[in-house]
C-alpha cells in the first residue's frame, strides 16, 4: 500500500520496543490480517493499515503497570502521533483501537474497527496463538495455560464481527482445539 501516512506510521512502529507475545511480528500479522479481511470486507484500507501499526502501541506500558489499560493509552498515543504527521482520521484510528481489546468486551461499530478486532483476534488462534499462549505462562503450570485456552482463546471464533473473520478463525479454532486435546490427553497420568 502506497501512503505516506503508513510508512510514517510503519517507521514510528519500528521504532518502539515491544513484549515478547505482543512483538513487532504480531503486528505486522494482524495487519496482513487486517488487509486480507479489508479486501473481502471493504472498508478503509489506509486507516485499517493504521490502526493495526498502531493498536498495540502501549502493551509494553500495560505489561509494566497493570492498571494502564493499553487499548484507552495506546489509542491516545496514536492519535497524537497521528495529529502530529497531520493525517486527517485520527478519531476513527483512535475509535478504533479503543475498541480492539478482547478482555473489555466492546462491540465495535464501524466496519475499520470490526476488521482490526479480528484480525487481532485471528493471531490468537492457530498455531501461532498456541505458541504465544504457552510463551506468556507467568510460571503458570500446563493445567493453568489449558485454562486459559478455554477461558479465551477457544471463545475467539464465536466473536468475530465478520463473514471473512470468521471463516478464517473456524480453521484457526479447530487446530487449537485439536492442540487442547492432545495435550490433556498426554497429560493424564
Amino acid at each position: 500500500m502506497n501512503s505516506i501516512f503508513v510508512e510514517k506510521t510503519r517507521d514510528y512502529i519500528l521504532s518502539q520496543e515491544y513484549h515478547i507475545t505482543h512483538s513487532i511480528d504480531h503486528i505486522f500479522r494482524v495487519l496482513k490480517n487486517s488487509i486480507f479481511i479489508s479486501t473481502f470486507e471493504g472498508g478503509d484500507m489506509e486507516e485499517i493499515a493504521i490502526s493495526a501499526l498502531l493498536h498495540d502501541i502501549a502493551r509494553d506500558e500495560e505489561l509494566k503497570n497493570p492498571k494502564i489499560d493499553h487499548a484507552e493509552k495506546g489509542a491516545e498515543i496514536a492519535k497524537n502521533f497521528l495529529i502530529n504527521i497531520n493525517y486527517p482520521k485520527h478519531e476513527e484510528v483512535y475509535y478504533n483501537i479503543m475498541v480492539h481489546r478482547y478482555s473489555k468486551g466492546k462491540i465495535p461499530k464501524t466496519i475499520e474497527a470490526k476488521i482490526l478486532q479480528d484480525a487481532d483476534r485471528l493471531d490468537a488462534l492457530g498455531a501461532i496463538g498456541i505458541s504465544r499462549v504457552l510463551m506468556h505462562n507467568n510460571g503458570e503450570t500446563l493445567n493453568k495455560r489449558i485454562e486459559h485456552f478455554y477461558d479465551k482463546i477457544l471463545k475467539l471464533k464465536d466473536g468475530m464481527n465478520t463473514q471473512k473473520g470468521y471463516e478464517l478463525a473456524l480453521e484457526k479454532h479447530r487446530l487449537v482445539e485439536k492442540f487442547v486435546h492432545a495435550l490433556e490427553e498426554e497429560l493424564r497420568y
